[in-house]
């Protein structure tokens, strides 16, 4: 088992409230006390694109699951800081067995990851034999453990057309993503677990055909986890938003085109996080949430009294069994080979 606290599982709670930002003077405050600590200690801080932006601020390298994981496999920082929620500090203490990570707050979980255990992966893999699995960064470590490969948003379709055309494919946890996939790639035989993440899942087609309606200029940026893809893409194919106007993109990716694009604004279906990274990327544009609300509170958690404290105290430590470790390294590397 992972080494971690066990409070309750998150599917059985409501999610934490989000903790009130902090006046600007303690922000400026506390981002230089984070810097000096982080210097002393000969420490690298990694944030996730959904973190507040006052922590993404301070962060070293600021990104999403793919691009963290490729950070932490590559880092020669003794001591990772890892702003982001308990998985994805997992996957950097599966990549760093000689280093210390530390996650700000162990409340920092994940409702997708929760939607699946590694004993509800053995059973459908025993219903399924010969089957390759392939699994959502998203998951804990021991689920990890149970599979051939690894993958992101950024890289899935990529990982799915490795593998033979013949073979059959269990796809976990994401339901929103393996639909997406299977329309993508055009794959009878992908199986998918009807997991999800509750922020993604409240993002329905409604919304995003009321905001195309009120800004028919921008583009529609779409994260293959939302509610909304699958009738996304049944919605451009028939017109109802514009088939060319609408990109189903991982975080990462999103941040990338809006750079690139000679288009001024953006609806953007995914947690509200990311337009922070995109309003610094380009700062002319125009950047339209496809819902206020869509906020991750586990995210929100890492604040940068958090931060602070995990790097004076040195918590919380996030270590992973030497036998868990070494099985589900070689998913993540797969993943990272791709």
């Amino acid at each position: 088992m992972a080494t971690r606290a066990e409070p309750l599982p998150l599917h059985l709670r409501e999610p934490p409230l989000v903790p009130a930002a902090p006046i600007p003077s303690r922000v400026a405050e506390l981002q230089a006390r984070i810097r000096d600590l982080k210097e002393e200690q000969g420490a690298v801080i990694l944030a996730h694109n959904y973190q507040v932006p006052e922590v993404q601020d301070v962060a070293d390298f600021v990104g999403d699951s793919l691009g963290l994981s490729q950070e932490a496999a590559r880092t020669k920082a003794d001591i990772i800081v890892f702003c982001g929620v308990h998985f994805m500090a997992e996957t950097a203490a599966i990549l760093n067995p000689s280093k210390k990570v530390l996650l700000p707050d162990l409340e920092a979980g994940c409702s997708l990851a929760a939607s699946i255990t590694a004993d509800d992966v053995r059973a459908w893999k025993a219903q399924h034999p010969g089957a390759v699995t392939v699994g959502y960064v998203n998951t804990t470590a021991e689920v990890k453990a149970e599979l051939d490969y690894c993958c992101t948003s950024a890289n899935a379709e990529r990982v799915l057309r490795a593998i033979p055309a013949d073979q059959e494919v269990l796809f976990l946890p994401d339901l929103f993503l393996g639909a997406y996939l299977q329309r993508v790639t055009g794959r009878k035989n992908l199986r998918v677990w009807s997991g999800e993440c509750h922020v993604h899942a409240g993002l329905k087609a409604k919304d995003l055909q009321q905001l195309a309606a009120q800004h028919p200029d921008a583009e529609l940026l779409i994260h293959p986890e939302c509610g909304c893809t699958t009738s996304a893409m049944f919605l451009a194919a028939d017109g109802a938003v514009p088939r060319t106007n609408t990109k189903f993109l991982s975080t990462e990716g999103m941040v990338r085109h809006v750079t690139s694009s000679p288009r001024g604004a953006f609806i953007v279906a995914t947690e509200v996080g990311i337009l922070h990274r995109m309003r610094q990327a380009a700062p002319a544009k125009q950047f339209v949430p496809a819902r206020e609300d869509a906020v991750c509170q586990y995210m929100k958690r890492i604040t940068l009294e958090k931060v602070a404290h995990s790097l004076e105290a040195g918590v919380h430590e996030v270590r992973v069994a030497p036998d868990v470790a070494a099985r589900a390294r070689t998913a993540i590397e797969r993943m990272l080979a791709l």
